[in-house]
């Protein structure tokens, strides 16, 4: 199947160097370009793309916002917020408005292609070190939400599952940790989505956090 992405970026030079790679690859497609959230949040609606690619400064509705409506919208997009780290006082916030992962600016262009598959497969992008970073750096500041996650009805089993998921391990590594199956940790993980009531990967990363699971690094 091809992955049809929306790019949302403010920088047509930007946008243009990421439709070339895009466009040279089979199994990817530019669905549609925007430059403003709010075009951004358009395209999701009408075109329904796999992953939107969303930059986080853009002028009118910024990268967090338009990330919020996309994910609380009729569109099931996977949105990947495109950042430097300069502007990482933002990341946590893109976070809970239900980004599914990151990608760096400067990152080399195989590895975006390869995060964009990723997060096409309903995938939190947390196993590349870079992302490892961001959500360990920011996953742990206080950002009280109305009401604070709760862990009732999870197991003890589901919540080592969780811990390794916030510490970013891939399923690989929680099999290896575990000493199970891969498969079985994929079954854990559904269910811990399920649960948690949960969009994604990332958000049982936010809420191993919350919870204390998993302390933020000093």
């Amino acid at each position: 199947m091809t992955v049809r992405v929306v790019l949302a970026d403010d920088q047509p030079l930007v946008r243009t160097a990421l439709q070339m790679v895009i466009t040279d690859a089979p199994d990817l497609e530019v669905a549609g370009e925007a430059g403003t959230g709010a075009e951004a949040v358009e395209l999701a609606r009408d075109l329904d793309p796999d992953v939107v690619v969303m930059d986080i400064r853009m002028p009118g509705m910024d990268g967090i916002e338009a990330t919020r409506q996309i994910a609380a919208g009729p569109s099931s997009a996977h949105v990947v917020v495109l950042t430097t780290f300069d502007d990482d006082d933002h990341v946590y916030g893109a976070l809970r408005a239900g980004a599914a992962g990151f990608l760096v600016k400067d990152m080399a262009l195989d590895d975006i292609l390869a995060a964009i598959r990723v997060v096409a497969a309903g995938d939190g992008l947390i196993a590349p070190s870079v992302t490892r970073r961001l959500i360990e750096e920011f996953a742990g500041r206080p950002a009280p939400a109305p009401e604070p996650p709760t862990l009732d009805g999870v197991t003890e089993r589901e919540h080592e599952v969780l811990t390794l998921v916030g510490r970013g391990l891939s399923n690989s590594e929680i099999a290896a940790e575990l000493v199970i199956s891969v498969a079985t940790v994929k079954s854990y993980v559904s269910r811990l989505l399920t649960k948690l009531d949960a969009r994604d990967r990332v958000q049982l990363v936010i809420i191993a956090y919350e919870t204390g699971l998993v302390a933020p690094p000093r």
